[in-house]
């Protein structure tokens, strides 16, 4: 039976606040543990990070992610030097991980890792997977590990962050470091399910952009003009401009059906962009020739409104459960790129509360990242400037 700890901090010095998280989650730095999985803003020297874990916790897995900023059961911190930990007692997991993952061959590298998770552990039902938040084609990883493990295993998770600027992330396994990695744990605790959902507050504004020409997750055209070019022209930004100026103001909608529209509560899916090369935009998943894009902008109102609704939503659904943790995945630009810090902590405080326990807030970590994994419409989906739940119960 797997067992969750969790920590928080900002400290400035990596090794010192991988001891103190260590401590404060689990009573002393080298109490045992099975796996540690850390998010660490983008000014943590990650290799430092992994070293000392494996130091204080040799026997212990060690995962480790870039991001924006932290989520814990302390609350919210968006600094340079933010750093949280899930600590996990217990055996019911596998690892797998992979290097040089890209759009082009998400799905190849994601069949790999899942079949050999599938190997180590055929119990598995539950994963939770950490990718590179640029040059990715999300629905693809998706599309391989249902191939392995059915439709009916829920993914959730996130995908890697700098300070949003598109231009580095990082993802760490044991002493390796990496800049285009992923890794994917999958639980087998027979005792533990899950429940995730994931909502925005955005609003399609103008005109749409039709994409007229496109390859994979790459968008080349767009109502004929070059991609680049004509998405910065329509947001009003200069040429110099680049993928982190886009980020905050940038949002690319696709139209959802009615039936989902009205589970997520808004009409559209959003797309963020994290890379460009001249004209040609790096979609996050794949894209048809043909598809219409909305531009967006945040309605504070119908985020705070949405953020009720979803988690009233999932409190419902637990029917009096318990939560034993919670990982949450949230969009940077719903950080203090788009919120002072006050507003910003009573969004966290409402999306907490409801899950405490006894007036503890449970097992939490956050991160605030370049995408987010959760199901919508009963089917695993990948998602943009989100606020993702991941809720873990235990079934009596």
């Amino acid at each position: 039976m797997l067992d969750f700890y969790s920590a928080s901090t900002r400290m400035v010095n990596t090794r010192r606040g991988v001891t103190e998280l260590l401590e404060s989650a689990l009573g002393r730095p080298d109490e045992p543990c099975d796996l540690l999985i850390f998010n660490a803003s983008i000014g943590h020297d990650f290799q430092e990070l992994v070293d000392q874990a494996k130091d204080l916790q040799p026997q212990a897995t060690v995962l480790a992610a870039s991001c924006c900023g932290v989520v814990g059961r302390e609350g919210v911190s968006e600094s340079m030097k933010d750093m949280a930990l899930m600590a996990i007692q217990g055996k019911e997991f596998a690892v797998a991980h992979t290097d040089g993952i890209y759009g082009h061959n998400s799905y190849e590298k994601c069949l790999t890792m899942a079949r050999e998770l599938k190997a180590k552990d055929p119990n598995i039902t539950i994963l939770y997977f950490l990718a590179s938040g640029i040059d990715i084609a999300n629905d693809k990883c998706i599309q391989a590990f249902e191939e392995v493990f059915g439709p009916e295993v829920t993914i959730f998770g996130a995908t890697s962050s700098d300070n949003m600027r598109g231009f580095i992330s990082y993802q760490a396994v044991e002493h390796d470091v990496y800049e285009h990695g992923a890794y994917v744990v999958g639980f087998s605790d027979p005792t533990l399910t899950v429940d995730t959902q994931a909502t925005h507050g955005f609003v399609a504004v103008g005109d749409p952009l039709v994409v007229t020409k496109a390859e994979g997750h790459i968008i080349q055209e767009f109502n004929g003009q070059p991609a680049w070019e004509e998405y910065l022209r329509r947001l009003g930004l200069p040429e110099e401009a680049n993928c982190g100026d886009t980020i905050p103001v940038g949002a690319l909608g696709e139209k959802l059906p009615p039936d989902l529209a009205d589970e997520y509560g808004n009409d559209h899916i959003l797309r963020v962009v994290t890379k460009h090369e001249g004209s040609n935009m790096y979609y996050a998943t794949q894209i048809e020739e043909g598809t219409p894009l909305w531009l967006t902008t945040r309605d504070e109102e119908l985020i705070f409104n949405e953020m009720d609704r979803m988690v009233e939503t999932m409190v419902a659904r637990a029917k009096g459960k318990t939560p034993v943790a919670v990982f949450h995945a949230d969009c940077l630009a719903r950080g203090r790129s788009l919120f002072n810090r006050i507003i910003k902590e009573e969004l966290v405080g409402k999306m907490q509360f409801p899950f405490y326990v006894d007036g503890q807030c449970p097992p939490w970590l956050g991160m605030y990242g370049f995408g987010e994994f959760a199901r919508l419409g009963g089917q695993n989906t990948y998602h943009n400037y989100t606020t993702s739940l991941y809720v873990l119960y235990r079934d009596a």
